[in-house]
């Protein structure tokens, strides 16, 4: 049962930690950022089982992250309220034309960072966008003024 209480309790934890660094940096990860978090991933099995080698334990803390990941999909599935919670919402950036600073602040993108992303999407400048929506998977959605009108 220990087992089971850690592994819940970390799961929570890197849920938070994935949540408070923000999904541009998790959708864009480096080769730096990958090694980063396969060590994570090491430390976290050592603090779960305590150095548990056993097959018992392992199969328990596998066991448990799987239900726990399933869990929260089927809950962000069924219970429209806890979507944003589980899942976030997605972000407006531009608005009818009009690049929300606030929004670029709070998800610490920068206007030279937008503008690169536009024309990975064939968007030439920021003045043909009429929207531009930072989704929940960190990926950025543009539709241009022409396709809008």
């Amino acid at each position: 049962m220990d087992l089971v209480l850690r592994a819940v309790f970390v799961y929570l934890l890197i849920l938070v930690v994935t949540r408070a660094v923000g999904r541009r940096e998790l959708s864009k990860l480096g080769p730096a950022d990958l090694i980063l978090l396969v060590v994570i991933g090491d430390m976290v099995q050592q603090g779960v089982t305590q150095s548990d080698n056993s097959i018992t334990g392992t199969t328990i803390v596998i066991a448990t992250l799987a239900v726990l990941t399933v869990s929260g999909g089927w809950l962000s599935f069924r219970f429209r309220r806890l979507r944003p919670l589980l899942e976030g919402d997605p972000i407006v950036l531009i608005a009818d034309g009009v690049i929300q600073e606030r929004a670029l602040r709070r998800q610490r993108i920068s206007d030279s960072e937008l503008a690169a992303e536009a024309r990975q999407s064939s968007i030439g400048s920021l003045d043909e966008v009429r929207y531009a929506i930072l989704e929940s998977s960190g990926n950025i959605s543009f539709i241009s003024k022409e396709k809008a009108a």
